[in-house]
């Protein structure tokens, strides 16, 4: 399924359009100067914090920022959209500083910016941009969670695969995808991932599918049989 190979991210093919799956984890989409990304979940220290009183280093809003800024500079996309669970709770959009808020204005100027309903978070109405539970583009339907649907990109399941490569076992986030629809790994930087084997991903894979692994070199392996069984 893909169709090149870069040290920085490797494409594939849906319904007839080259997506590229970026090394951070970020989808690009260069016929619609498209930027893509999944679960941010902004703010995660704070709600642990919140919810069980567990002290989390409070930094991981200002690293996700931090990388999808890089990601924007270097696409300058027309749109961005986020796939959902942008923040970790419909609470967790009250613990964003004015300096993290004034970030994402900066980031969102000249641009169409969509924010997609998640499940731990309804698309926030406060932050500029445009919400929404859905986005059809073109051939392509952006939403969170996967549907047998045709030309989709979800995210939500926090896809992550664990191999042997390069003589030594690796745990990395994937992108998804078999021909049908692309399943995008977690952007944030407090998410932890669901193993590529899991029976609920295997639910949702055809035969042949194909995992993107993130890093600095992003590369497409098989996805295990026993995912697809």
């Amino acid at each position: 399924m893909p169709i090149e190979r870069n040290m920085n991210f490797c494409d594939f093919q849906l319904s007839g359009e080259t997506l590229r799956i970026l090394s951070t984890g970020a989808l690009w989409w260069p016929a619609e100067a498209t930027l893509v990304v999944s679960d941010l979940h902004l703010c995660k220290s704070e709600r642990v914090a919140r919810r069980s009183g567990q002290m989390l280093p409070p930094y991981e809003t200002r690293d996700t920022l931090a990388r999808l800024d890089s990601d924007v500079l270097a696409t300058k996309p027309a749109r961005v959209i986020c796939l959902g669970d942008s923040f970790d709770d419909d609470a967790a959009r009250e613990g964003l500083g004015d300096a993290e808020t004034l970030w994402i204005s900066r980031m969102q100027a000249g641009r169409e910016w969509v924010w997609i309903a998640g499940n731990h978070d309804p698309a926030p109405v406060d932050l500029g941009g445009t919400a929404k539970s859905e986005l059809l583009a073109g051939p392509l339907t952006f939403r969170h969670i996967a549907t047998p649907e045709q030309g989709e990109i979800s995210g939500h399941y926090h896809p992550k695969a664990r191999l042997a490569l390069g003589g030594k076992m690796v745990s990395r986030p994937c992108c998804l995808h078999d021909g049908r629809h692309a399943i995008l790994p977690a952007y944030g930087t407090y998410t932890g991932g669901l193993d590529w084997t899991s029976p609920a991903l295997a639910s949702l894979l055809a035969p042949g599918a194909c995992a993107i692994l993130t890093g600095r070199q992003p590369c497409a392996v098989p996805v295990p049989q026993r995912a697809r069984a």
